[in-house]
């Protein structure tokens, strides 16, 4: 991919978060030139430590995505923006609607609304998540599913999808949506449970605690490595085939969670696990088994997952055992990266 990339600008909204970050460090091997844009929100995962390896080759703005301003600075002279910045906890979603609607919906207009003045040339990539299909009807679930999302969160997202792809019909934007399966991997926030499953197991191995695994445990779900993730992503960016489409990014072999956590103590090699009741709250937003669809993506892209569930957990054990102090200590974020 390097030809597509080298001495090129790319903008990162939330890129010092989970998904952003891997992204950056990947964007700087083949060549580009990374700006990356952070309001380093408070339980969001912007961890300056996410970047230490690569903090002298990019740039960094602590701006809000919601500030239009900073926007219509930020994404001129760029080759290509991958808006992942957003609200992205659907606990939260259920108590105070309005952060889902500020910044997932009128964010992400406002970044368009920037591009559409600014950069009308650049290509677009939105990462929204596998939850706008609600509940599912068939498994595997594909892009042509009908969407029936269930909580503001997953709403506010689908939203902000459609928006976005109207700019690529509308205004002539290269705009790709993806829809992110459970992503897991380095440089996620490790601080709470409220998203992230397969890395919240890792950090109560790891703490020799006990992980709660619901119910039976027999729900199935489709686990994805980061570096996956950000491959699909970089993808979207330079075929063609990718302009005003819709992705799923997952894997069409599940995993159910028990043997999530049972393969999660076997290589942390630490914790244990057991059987818990589900909450009232926990039940209620529980969809069932969801796993994606990929043959689109396969079929238009070459795209498809390379690392397996075993491999992807050894990487992920292995980084947060060696740098645990950086994602469990709050206050480790907010000094230096070194």
């Amino acid at each position: 991919m390097r030809k597509f990339f080298e001495g090129k600008k790319a903008l990162i909204t939330g890129g010092l978060g989970f998904i952003g970050s891997n992204l950056a460090m990947r964007l700087v091997e083949l060549g580009a030139n990374v700006t990356i844009v952070d309001a380093m929100l408070p339980g969001y995962g912007g961890n300056l430590f996410n970047i230490r390896d690569i903090e002298d080759k990019i740039r960094i703005n602590f701006s809000d995505i919601r500030d239009s301003h900073s926007m219509n600075y930020l994404v001129r002279n760029q080759n290509y923006i991958y808006h992942l910045a957003g609200q992205v906890d659907h606990i939260l979603s259920l108590s105070d609607p309005f952060p889902d609607i500020d910044i997932n919906i009128r964010g992400s207009a406002v970044v368009m609304e920037a591009v559409k003045a600014n950069a009308p040339d650049a290509r677009v990539v939105y990462t929204g998540t596998r939850g706008q299909y609600g509940p599912t009807v068939q498994l595997p679930v594909s892009e042509d599913t009908p969407m029936n999302p269930k909580g503001l969160y997953e709403l506010s997202n689908l939203t902000a999808e459609r928006m976005m792809l109207l700019y690529n019909d509308m205004h002539g934007i290269a705009t790709t949506a993806l829809r992110l399966t459970n992503i897991y991997g380095p440089r996620a926030q490790m601080q709470h449970s409220r998203y992230g499953v397969v890395n919240w197991f890792v950090r109560v191995a790891l703490d020799n605690g006990a992980i709660k695994v619901f119910g039976k445990g027999d729900i199935k779900r489709d686990f994805l490595y980061v570096d996956d993730a950000v491959e699909a992503i970089l993808m979207s960016t330079v075929k063609d085939e990718a302009i005003g489409a819709v992705f799923n990014v997952g894997r069409d072999t599940p995993s159910n969670f028990l043997d999530l956590a049972k393969m999660v103590v076997e290589i942390a090699g630490a914790g244990k696990w057991q059987y818990a009741p589900f909450s009232a709250e926990r039940a209620k937003q529980e969809p069932g088994d969801f796993y994606s669809d990929i043959t689109k993506i396969r079929k238009a892209l070459g795209w498809e997952p390379k690392v397996d569930l075993a491999t992807g957990l050894r990487k992920t054990i292995d980084y947060y055992r060696e740098h645990k102090h950086r994602y469990w200590d709050p206050f480790a974020q907010d000094r230096s990266v070194a």
